[in-house]
């Protein structure tokens, strides 16, 4: 064999100069670090998502795994500040030297409530004028912070000034408040119940960020149902119990507060029922921000690593177009879903009915029989392609809920919320409305109470109270403005009404004006040709109302009624009707309520210590803490327009 001189010498040569390469790097790379660490809430809880950014000798920027971990290889020594941002959590900032070599690992934490920093407002305005601060807080736009205390309350931030593109355009129906009814004229009041709690975790938003939030956006029953209440399980069969209580108002001592719990039966968790899910994703232009899609996806995490083989997902996503990003799949095929949920970006224009359409149509081919068929949409309710009109929209819901299909709504972003769009394709949908404002918030409504998110047990579910005019003179309902119905409505099998989940509860509250009690507003003069009505014998003084329950199976089209008699026995006050009490008293403060008569921030906190009985999640300590915020941001904003008058 013939070896040409040159060539071995060019191989030879070749093998020098890879090995001074190699040589060199690993010279260079002697010089770098590598620095990793965790990130999880302040109870240790992994947070999948973060953005974690590093600003120094160089610019790096990476997320947390499902795990909360992150990696930085391969970094130029020296200093750097490293930052953890994540939606509805607090950001982290803190400086570090990164060494040669592998660092130890950095735990990372991260607390409940983004409250940006901003310049205090003290005696004198700082960059913005107290007219424009006034201005602001008046309108309700999210924005501001609080900063420390004084005397124990918050004090208030000046609001961060909006980007120059960033309009809010915020999207609330006005609500006009329930008045009085006199039993004499009046003596039904029906209503459909009620189980979304987007408006809880909305007007959260608002108070953490520092502003108060629009009236349109408090709808108290939404607020006194983000709780759980103490009421026994239905026994017979019956889908859920019945429990009334009657205690002394407490903004008005001279009138009574009636409570209506209704309390759905717990899931079985050892018979889960199949769920047939589909995810409708906004994936347009205006769901970039960490707020909205970034969350949505961290969410529908959290909801994976619970499905069981015998679930079923599958993912829409919609814009200018719609397409089927994850065919119906397996729940143990985590691995082909966490993929699909990772590839997910957003960009272009929201043509919402569209991917309705098909979103239907995937959870009509995958139906499972007994099982839990449902539509589940993330979006901020910006619909500007196609059917555009809420009018439009819900008549679309409507026809495809006929399916036996349901629809719940996970509302998320600040600047654009479309909050009355939403909460109609959620009613008219059979389904609920949540919003999501944290990744705590989206663990609440996804994994621990995922069967009353999910699994309906009972639909068209309306309630109508019947008043004794024997001993009550007025009546009013906190609350259910949009949920009001007709009296004929409550026997009318094909009027709409609201779903009640697995383990779900649902109050309502109604003011009661006591015969003997003046009724403040206008009058009419008597009838001349009508006769007051006379009650039935043998009700006399002992009954206050009687209380009517229809309600429909959820594959059923014939409803069925339930009784039972609210005593006109007024008592101490439980846990229950303190608790619910006092979320109510906030809501008629928040909305400036002509009935909140002798309502007080100082009265509400002291009833929710009082009353606050187990909290096993924290929900009603943090409740004690928005209204204490709420409290500062009032007195704040009555001082701010004295000052512009």
């Amino acid at each position: 064999m013939r070896i040409r001189m040159g060539a071995v010498v060019a191989v030879v040569s070749a093998s020098v100069a890879v090995a001074s390469l190699f040589l060199a790097v690993l010279l260079a790379q002697s010089d770098r670090g590598r620095l990793s660490g965790t990130i999880t809430d302040v109870s240790g809880q992994a947070l999948p998502g973060v953005a974690v950014t590093l600003t120094g000798v160089e610019r790096r920027r990476t997320t947390t795994n499902e795990r909360g971990e992150f990696v930085f290889a391969n970094l130029a020594i020296g200093a750097y500040e490293i930052r953890a941002e994540l939606a509805g959590f607090t950001t982290h900032v803190q400086t570090l030297t990164v060494r040669a070599g592998t660092m130890p690992a950095l735990t990372l934490r991260l607390a409940v409530g983004a409250l940006r920093e901003a310049i205090r407002v003290e005696g004198k305005a700082a960059d913005t004028s107290r007219q424009a601060q006034a201005r602001r807080i008046e309108g309700g736009i999210p924005g501001g912070v609080v900063g420390g205390t004084v005397g124990g309350m918050p004090e208030l931030a000046a609001p961060a000034a909006l980007a120059p593109h960033d309009f809010n355009t915020e999207a609330y129906d006005s609500v006009e408040e329930n008045g009085l009814r006199r039993v004499a004229s009046d003596p039904l009041s029906t209503f459909s119940i009620d189980v979304d709690t987007a408006s809880y975790a909305n007007v959260r938003r608002f108070l953490t960020g520092g502003s108060l939030p629009p009236a349109g956006a408090v709808r108290i029953e939404e607020l006194i149902n983000y709780f759980r209440f103490d009421y026994p399980q239905p026994r017979n069969g019956e889908p859920f119990s019945i429990t009334t209580e009657l205690a002394e108002c407490p903004w008005n001592p001279a009138h009574r507060l009636a409570l209506i719990g209704i309390q759905g039966r717990d899931l079985n968790p050892r018979e889960p029922a199949p769920r047939n899910l589909v995810f409708l994703l906004d994936v347009s232009g205006s769901m970039m921000s960490p707020d909205k899609l970034p969350l949505v996806r961290n969410s529908m995490r959290m909801l994976v690593d619970v499905l069981t083989p015998a679930d079923r997902v599958a993912i829409v996503v919609y814009a200018g177009a719609s397409g089927l990003v994850l065919p119906s799949t397996p729940g143990d095929r985590k691995d082909a879903i966490h993929r699909a949920i990772a590839g997910l970006e957003a960009g272009g224009s929201t043509n919402g009915a569209s991917g309705i359409r098909l979103a239907y149509q995937v959870a009509r081919q995958h139906f499972i029989r007994n099982g839990v068929n449902r539509v589940i949409l993330a979006t901020d309710g910006d619909f500007n392609v196609g059917v555009t009109s809420q009018d439009e929209l819900v008549r679309l819901i409507e026809q495809e809920r006929a399916s036996g299909v349901f629809l719940s709504v996970l509302g998320v972003g600040t600047g654009n919320l479309k909050d009355s769009t939403m909460e109609k394709l959620a009613n008219k949908g059979n389904g609920n409305y949540a919003y999501l404002d944290s990744l705590h918030e989206a663990r609440k409504v996804l994994v621990r109470e995922a069967g009353a998110t999910l699994e309906t047990i009972a639909k068209d579910v309306k309630i109508q109270v019947e008043f004794n005019p024997r001993v009550v003179n007025a009546y009013r309902l906190i609350g259910y403005e949009n949920r009001v119905l007709r009296n004929e409505d409550f026997n009318d099998d094909k009027k709409d009404a609201g779903e009640i989940g697995a383990g779900h509860s649902v109050t309502a509250l109604y003011e009661i004006i006591p015969v003997g009690v003046a009724v403040e507003g206008p009058t009419v003069d008597p009838l001349r040709y009508q006769q007051p009505l006379e009650p039935a014998r043998g009700t006399g003084t002992s009954e206050l109302a009687t209380v009517k329950v229809r309600y429909k199976a959820p594959d059923g089209d014939t409803s069925r009624l339930l009784t039972t008699v609210l005593a006109n026995r007024p008592q101490a006050m439980t846990a229950n009707i303190g608790f619910a009490s006092a979320v109510a008293e906030f809501g008629l403060l928040l909305r400036e309520s002509d009935h909140r008569g002798q309502a007080s921030f100082e009265s509400i906190i002291a009833r929710t210590r009082t009353f606050r009985g187990a909290d096993p999640e924290g929900y009603r300590a943090e409740f004690t803490k928005i209204v204490d915020l709420a409290a500062g941001l009032k007195g704040l904003r009555t001082e701010m327009v004295r000052g512009v008058r």
